[in-house]
């Protein structure tokens, strides 16, 4: 099976900051910048990456994200990261040997999966097709640089956790509707997942 699964847990949310996480000063200014390595390691996390590119990328508007996933709750977040990779040695004067700037970061809520006036319930191992869209961007990646895409199901304290199992409200969610569910991310087929980038041609 072309796919990648991991265990997201509400009571271990990936947080949108390095820990410890403080919504005070700088943070609101910066955190759509902050260098995304803080995230790595963690096994709620995908990462998948380009080789490293030999001729710059430009992309200007809005990229697109087509996700076919399943979980095996009832509800679930999905956040896609588009980010460019800095080359790991020091070859440019940013100073920034490895860097993972986040370009576009984005969350879709499962439950909307039908459209934003009908939020239902999803079956849990049925594989969903989650299209929504990046924030418009005007970015070149650089030649040596390599560009990655991030797959994860919390932004915490960003967005308010989701249970992962059904409830008409999760505003109003009680404590045992917090349950871990397995995500499953679908790449290969006719399910085959994508980030579709707003390419500027020569």
């Amino acid at each position: 099976m072309c796919a990648d699964s991991y265990v997201s847990d509400p009571a271990n949310p990936v947080p949108f900051v390095p820990r410890p996480v403080r919504i005070e000063g700088d943070v609101w200014r910066n955190w759509l910048v902050q260098d995304q390595r803080f995230v790595e390691g963690r096994a709620d996390v995908l990462s998948y990456t380009t080789p490293v590119l030999t001729q710059p990328v430009q992309i200007k508007g809005a990229p697109r994200v087509e996700l076919h996933a399943a979980t095996t709750g009832a509800d679930s977040d999905r956040v896609v990261k588009l980010i460019d990779v800095y080359p790991a040695e020091q070859t440019t004067p940013s100073g920034l040997p490895g860097y993972q700037l986040g370009i576009g970061i984005e969350i879709f809520r499962g439950r909307y999966v039908h459209g934003f006036s009908t939020p239902a319930p999803l079956k849990p191992g049925q594989t969903y097709n989650f299209g929504w869209s990046l924030p418009h961007v005007n970015h070149v990646f650089q030649p040596g640089h390599r560009i990655m895409v991030q797959i994860q199901s919390s932004l915490f304290p960003l967005y308010d956790r989701n249970p992962q199992s059904w409830v008409p409200s999760i505003m109003d969610a009680p404590p045992g509707a917090y349950r871990k569910a397995t995500q499953t991310v679908r790449w290969g087929g006719n399910a085959a997942s994508a980030v579709w980038l707003p390419v500027v041609k020569d």
